[in-house]
């Protein structure tokens, strides 16, 4: 039997054939895994810029719903790289994520900022699953030699962590600064209409760094 060491090398040295083999279907796996959490996250975007209370808010989440379909596509241009049927696996972990971002909307009222706050860490902990699942993706891409799916998911595994770098701008520019203004003005109640949000003596300029 090979010693321990000497097999890991092979491992990752990509001389094992059954190791190869079985990190093949460990990819298509993780590849069906990876689909399905995109496809709910397009639809998942959609009903959180519906629910959140300013247009800065509402636009990066549907800013980043068209990125997610071109990435969906992306996904499936891989599918067809490696040849195999495009089709997605059960993903608990996003399920649970987005599961999570709708009970959001029930926690916080409608039309605070303090839903909005909330609504952006939601999407956070759905981007960091993201980044990690693509992540993981992309090493077993590069250790298989998908030379072609690797240019794909390098591209949308840092669409994922700029999209990430934006929601932490917003957070810190706006929403966390005027959610505690909020509270502090209206103790006991988050409301504010989206026509304050706007209004004349909002003085916070969100354009720039999100580019919407």
């Amino acid at each position: 039997m090979a010693a321990l060491a000497d097999r890991i090398a092979s491992f990752f040295n990509g001389n094992d054939s059954t190791a190869d083999e079985g990190l093949r279907d460990l990819f298509i796996s993780e590849l069906k895994s990876v689909y399905y959490s995109e496809k709910r996250a397009v639809d998942a975007l959609g009903d959180q810029a519906e629910a959140s209370t300013t247009d800065e808010v509402g636009n990066a989440f549907l800013a980043h719903q068209e990125q997610s379909r071109i990435q969906v596509e992306r996904l499936e241009e891989i599918f067809k790289i490696i040849g195999i049927k495009t089709e997605t696996r059960t993903a608990d972990a996003i399920d649970g994520l987005i599961s999570d971002a709708k009970r959001v909307v029930t926690d916080t009222e409608s039309g605070s900022l303090t839903r909005d706050a909330a609504l952006i860490i939601a999407a956070q902990k759905i981007e960091h699953y993201e980044i990690a699942a693509y992540g993981s993706l992309l090493t077993l891409a590069k250790m298989l030699d998908f030379n072609q799916s690797t240019e794909l998911l390098a591209r949308t595994l840092e669409e994922e962590k700029e999209t990430d770098r934006k929601l932490t701008i917003l957070a810190e520019s706006f929403v966390n600064t005027r959610s505690k203004e909020e509270e502090e003005t209206h103790p006991g109640s988050h409301h504010a209409s989206r026509h304050v949000a706007h209004g004349a003596d909002s003085n916070v300029t969100l354009g720039g760094p999100l580019g919407v």
